[in-house]
């Protein structure tokens, strides 16, 4: 994606735009205005008197809120500028508003044309970035003084609706404005553009199902306000660290929406643009880092991905009884399933991790209610790690796609074509148990087993339980250990041999449990040593692998959210210092994004570039990395939940100096926790 587009978002509805606000979508520039996986418009050009408009700042609000001050001409042309323009736009309501005005800085009165060209391309949103042939018919009309853009393809009909507050000169193409400003004196007319998603009676699809009421601007400033209060509040005396937090928490307000099934809670989006929507590891991921700051995310996250559980054998969605989904869209194409994400289960580490959260959730809330409300839910994705997870009966879950025409061929987080292969480059044959895999499903059985006899009265299951854990824990230490490198395989191949590439998985173990106290220093030493270790974070693969590249996604670029998990990993494990050296290298990276915790960035070593390196396609903002901040502040203080209290052991690095996050809420209350990085590590 073009790093230098600016977005205004309310959950899964933006606009990506051109930093003049004008919208010219191409292969290469995924701009547009976006609703139900459907890019609404394509084009939305601003001409004033024909010039093309630049801009001299731009001013953001709020996530859901921009201003563009422009000016007509070249940029020579500003000095002498007789004419300006202020562009401001918002998702207010569901709807993309823009509100022009025409400033006249002469003393004599000036006509202006106004010309606003428009266009939409209805392009799901899977076909952003490739050339797609429309299947379907376009139509263009003028009616009631708005034009109406429409696509329609059998029963699949969207059409996007462009009204005016002050009269124009419609035409299929866009609105002309002749207007007449007097000296020093302004214009203003304001555009509402709707995007409707259409049944064949004509009505939008979403009016019966939508129960809530749309927030107005002034409503939304209310809720960011109250989110913002209700977040712990941090400072800390290295200035990046707040900026970030404080990026993140209105990152995460953004990127929150209200499914169609639960309207009245929230749960956070993926990303823009290429996964606002719903989706079972990020949402699952994100709750879990922003159970500190909105344990509320996790409950309709949880709510959510039970509605759509997996319940029958379908190879096309790659579904089965119990497994949790990887993403659900709306779009085209999943509707003439020339994709099959309507819902698609094509994960296999959603299942345990849904596990995980919901009892993560309660340690932290003590909502056993909820426990108790999704037992049938957690119990059949605890049964899919061994009935459906256990494809070969080795005791191992492991994924093979059972729809080969789309469905990804890595089926966890690395989920890219190369990202799980042998130190010499080979791909192994599927069905492939990469070692993350293993512990999720040994810690999802262990937490189970706490629910099963806490909540369920089910002591039988929870003994059961934990045996079939300790089994896990046993074998898995046995097969995937590389005795003569000192760190664990990255996966096993269908023949059960070791997948022997470094990676940063094996992180994840440490967050899971399942690594035996007498390796853990091993796995730590390679977590942070110079292959794995950039300077700025953990690499996904590590140098000196034959398909390492510090600009591939999975194979050597570095993810906050990743390097978060192995930051509470390894504190839970004792490695403090490490855990420190990870938090402030992903944080010091964040400060050269302007605070915006990026979701990727490339691999290089820091002493080579100085500063980290942008990753060309990557979300922004990403409900993963943006939850990164917060795990990772978790991980330096030491938070944890135990019974009724919150358990805190900071371990702060020296540059951070003091940090105080106070009124974390929980089971307990709330509680100020405070860390200074002016001690010594062995001294407080």
């Amino acid at each position: 994606m073009k790093s230098n587009l600016v977005r205004v978002l309310d959950g899964n509805i933006f606009v990506l735009s051109e930093s003049n606000g004008d919208i010219e979508a191409s292969v290469a520039n995924p701009c547009g205005f976006f609703d139900f996986d459907t890019r609404f418009l394509s084009r939305w050009r601003l001409r004033l008197n024909g010039d093309r408009l630049n801009p001299l700042s731009i001013a953001e609000r709020d996530y859901f809120a921009l201003r563009f001050f422009l000016v007509p001409g070249e940029p020579t042309h500003y000095v002498d500028a007789k004419a300006s323009v202020i562009r401001e736009r918002s998702i207010t309501g569901g709807v993309f508003e823009e509100r022009l005005t025409v400033l006249n800085h002469d003393r004599d009165p000036v006509e202006f044309t106004v010309r606003l060209d428009v266009a939409g391309d209805f392009m799901p949103i899977f076909a952003v970035g490739e050339e797609r042939k429309p299947v379907g018919r376009f139509d263009r009309r003028v009616e009631g003084g708005c034009l109406r853009l429409g696509y329609r393809r059998e029963k699949f009909h969207r059409e996007t609706v462009i009204s005016t507050s002050e009269p124009a000169a419609v035409d299929e193409d866009g609105l002309t404005y002749t207007v007449r400003v007097e000296g020093n004196g302004e214009w203003t007319t304001t555009l509402r553009v709707r995007a409707l998603v259409l049944r064949p009676d004509g009505r939008d699809v979403r009016e019966q199902l939508d129960r809530r009421p749309r927030r107005t601007t002034v409503e939304q400033r209310e809720d960011l306000a109250d989110w913002l209060a209700r977040a712990p509040q941090l400072s800390c005396d290295w200035d990046a660290v707040t900026t970030t937090y404080q990026r993140s928490l209105v990152d995460l307000a953004a990127l929150r929406y209200s499914p169609l099934t639960l309207p009245d809670e929230t749960m956070p989006a993926a990303g823009l643009p290429w996964v606002a929507t719903i989706t079972g590891r990020d949402s699952i991921l994100t709750s879990f880092q922003a159970l500190p700051i909105a344990s509320e995310l996790a409950v309709a996250t949880l709510r959510m991905l039970g509605i759509d559980q997996g319940a029958v054998l379908d190879d096309f969605r790659d579904e089965e009884p119990g497994k949790i989904l990887r993403e659900f869209r709306y779009g085209e194409m999943v509707a003439f399933e020339e994709r099959p994400e309507s819902p698609y289960y094509g994960s296999a580490d959603v299942t345990p991790l849904y596990v995980v959260l919901l009892d993560e959730y309660e340690r932290w809330t003590g909502d056993g209610a909820l426990v108790r409300e999704l037992e049938e839910e957690a119990r059949a994705a605890l049964n899919w790690i061994d009935e459906y997870g256990d494809i070969l009966g080795d005791g191992y879950v492991r994924y093979r796609r059972r729809n080969t025409r789309t469905g990804p061929e890595n089926q966890g987080w690395k989920d890219s074509p190369a990202a799980i292969c042998y130190a010499d480059g080979r791909l192994p044959e599927p069905p492939r148990a990469t070692c993350e895999l293993q512990g999720y499903a040994y810690d999802a059985k262990l937490r189970g087993a706490r629910l099963a006899r806490e909540f369920w009265g089910d002591p039988a299951y929870a003994e059961r339980l934990e045996r079939e854990a300790a089994a896990l824990r046993e074998r898995f230490e046995r097969d995937f250990w590389i005795a003569d490198r000192g760190y664990y395989a990255l996966a096993l191949d269908a023949d059960g041999r070791q997948v022997d590439a470094l990676a940063s998985n094996m992180g994840h173990l440490l967050w899971s449990g399942i690594v035996d106290e007498s390796r853990a220093a091993q796995v730590a030493a390679h977590l942070l040593g110079p292959r794995l270790f950039s300077g700025w974070g953990v690499r996904t693969l590590a140098e000196g692998q034959a398909r390492y590249n510090p600009l591939g996604s999975h194979v050597g670029a570095v993810w906050p959210f990743d390097n978060a998990l192995i930051a509470w990993g390894l504190r839970q494990y004792g490695f403090a210092e490490e855990a420190g050296r990870i938090a402030e290298g992903i944080i010091d990276a964040a400060r050269h994004f302007h605070g915006r915790m990026p979701e990727a960035f490339a691999g290089y070593p820091r002493e080579l570039t100085r500063y980290p390196v942008r990753y060309p396609t990557a979300n922004s903002p990403q409900a993963l990395a943006t939850g990164a901040t917060f795990l990772l502040l978790r991980a330096l203080l030491g938070l944890d939940p135990a019974g009724e209290h919150l358990m805190m052991v900071p371990r702060v690095p020296a540059r951070f100096g003091r940090v105080e996050l106070l009124d974390v809420r929980g089971r307990w209350g709330q509680i100020d926790v405070i860390g200074s990085g002016l001690a010594r590590l062995d001294g407080g």
